[in-house]
Order: C-alpha cells, then structure tokens, then sequence
C-alpha cells in the first residue's frame, strides 16, 4: 500500500521518526526579509560605516544639525533622477542624457515664470517637457535600433549644445519664486527641515511600490532578465523599454525644477555635475548592470551614501582633492560587498 502523504506518519516529521521538517530559510520572516533586501541592507551598512569614521574622525562638525540640513536640501535633486534610473539599469539600459534633460526641462520652468506666468504651470510644462524628451530618447534606442550607451551619450550633448547656443552661457534669475506657493509647498522649511526631502521620499516609497508591487515593475524586471521570454509572455517588450526612459525624463524634470527652486537661479550648465554621482549612486546601491534585477530602496540609500561623501571628507579635516579618491573606494568596496552578499551576480 502507499503511504498517505496528508498524513503525519508518511512525513519525515512524523511522531515516529526524530528527523525534523525541513523549512526553507525564507520562512522565518526575519530572515526572509534580509534575503529580500540584501542588497540595500549591504548598502546601508556601508552607510553606517563610513559615518561612524566621519563621525569618529570630527564629532564637532556631525552632532550638528546644520550639516545634514545642508545635505537634506540638496539630496532630492539627485533623488528624483536615481529611482528611475534604477528601472532602466533593471531593464538592461542606460540612460546618460538625463543631466541635459534636467537643463532643458529646468530651463522651460525658468522660461514660463520669466514670462509672469504662474510656477504650477511652469512645473507643469517642465514635466512634459521631460516626459517628451525621455519618448524622444526612448524611441532612439527602442525603434532606431540604436545602443542606449551611444544613443544617450549623444543626446546628452545635442541638448546641451542647444542650450548653450540659444542663450550664449547666460543665466536667468528667478527672484520672484520667493513669494510664490509653489515654493511654499515644494522647496521651503518645515520645522528646519527641508520641505524638499519629504516630496522625495514620498517618490521613492510610490516608485519601490511601483518597482515591486505592480505590474510595471514585474515587466521591467522579466524584459531585462530575458526579453525572448517576455516577448513570449505577450508582455510588450519595446512599449516597457519606452516607459523607463519615459519615466527617466519625468525624473530629470521634476529634478531640474527644484534645484532652480533651491537656487532661484536657472543655469545653463544645470544638471551637468549629476552625471557620474547619480550613475554611482545607482550600483553602489546594488542595482547591477546586466539587467532582471535591482532594487529602489538601495539606490536612494546609494544616493545618500555619495551624497555625504563630498561632505565628510572635508569635515573630516582632509582637502577636497580627496573626495575623487573617496568617490572611487566606497563604489569599489560596496560592489565588492554586493558581489559576496547577492545569491545572484554574473
């Protein structure tokens, strides 16, 4: 006769029989959670690390609140273009136009509030400006057929270009957003702290949730971890493709529009110094190059990693021809960290 396997003595946990059931380490739900989240858990450790040896090195300067008042202002700008950029390196792209989206988008802001119009409308026109561009960069790629890496890098100096002949190198102030609601709610203080970093946490929670809670995030994930097999799912392949560069100029935009905010000044080289600290911010983070997989939640923490980097270098009594040196040994010594700490790394 065959054992009945609904029954207890047919198991190996049986009353009988001293071999304990096996259970998978995932359903423990601490250890489950540490599974799911190595990777921005790697890169908060790293986070940890390097404070405590800035904070060892000059207490004075990190137990005040003027410091992280400083970073917070700043951070979101870098923020918004992160995130998204995280769905394209999981789809298996690379978006290197976004700092002259964020001059184009910002520059389009600074043209409607120039004007007298109202700053609501000239965010609003920022981000569609954005959103064109991310379609225009995303079609290059998708339907010309064209390298990401190529396509991008070329499209990042024709914007700049244009931007640097229409207005020959000049800036554009912007005084009068002092007084208007829109800096009110998007770029002042609440209690001394920058009313920015909230909008960009509330970005990054609704794009974790986007990322892995919705059908979006999943096609990006399948789409750059095997598009024939996508393609086969009937999931759209080029239109998932499509939206992540979408999704990058809406970023860049929003980007681009508050650091004109932060400033009051609009110029032409905005967004040109977010390039190589936002591409860090996203591997350090632990999102990995070759697709399927990455995570939102490290590439903010990645963000504010590099973010106090600059910061405490100088803090800590060194010269600012160290930041590079810096820059470069938290990137390397996170990806090590990530290589040793992820199941999956190819």
């Amino acid at each position: 006769m065959e054992p009945d396997l609904h029954e207890p003595s047919a198991g190996i946990s049986g009353p009988g029989n001293s071999r304990k059931e096996w259970k998978h380490p995932s359903d423990n739900w601490m250890r489950g959670f540490i599974l799911a989240n190595r990777a921005a858990l790697g890169t908060l450790a790293v986070f940890i690390v390097m404070m405590a040896v800035f904070m060892t090195a000059n207490p004075t300067v990190f137990t005040t609140w003027y410091l992280y008042s400083s970073v917070l202002t700043t951070l979101p700008v870098a923020l918004f273009v992160v995130v998204p950029l995280v769905f394209v390196v999981t789809c298996g792209e690379i978006d290197l136009s976004f700092p002259a989206t964020m001059g184009f988008a910002s520059w389009v802001f600074a043209l409607v509030v120039q004007a007298g119009y109202d700053p609501f409308l000239g965010i609003a026109a920022a981000i569609a400006t954005g959103t064109l561009l991310g379609f225009l960069v995303g079609s290059l790629v998708v339907y010309g057929g064209l390298s990401s890496l190529i396509a991008t890098l070329g499209m990042n100096f024709l914007l700049r270009g244009l931007i640097q002949i229409i207005n020959e190198g000049k800036s554009t102030a912007l005084t009068s957003l002092a007084d208007s609601w829109a800096y009110k709610i998007f770029s002042s203080q609440l209690y001394g702290i920058p009313v920015q970093i909230f909008w960009a946490i509330g970005f990054v929670v609704l794009s974790a949730l986007l990322y892995n809670r919705h059908r979006f995030g999943a096609q990006v994930k399948v789409v750059g971890d095997n598009p024939d097999s996508a393609q086969q799912m009937g999931i759209d392949v080029k239109r998932v493709r499509v939206k992540v560069f979408v999704f990058v100029g809406i970023g860049a935009a929003i980007a681009g529009t508050f650091s004109v905010m932060i400033n009051f000044t609009w110029w032409p080289t905005a967004g040109d110094g977010y390039l190589l600290p936002v591409l860090a911010s996203v591997f350090v983070g632990g999102t990995p190059t070759w697709g399927g997989v990455g995570t939102v939640v490290g590439g903010a923490i990645g963000a504010v990693t590099v973010s106090f980097i600059q910061t405490g270098v100088v803090a800590a009594g060194l010269s600012g021809f160290y930041v590079q040196f810096f820059n470069g040994l938290i990137i390397i010594l996170s990806l090590l960290g990530h290589k040793w700490n992820q199941a999956r790394y190819r």
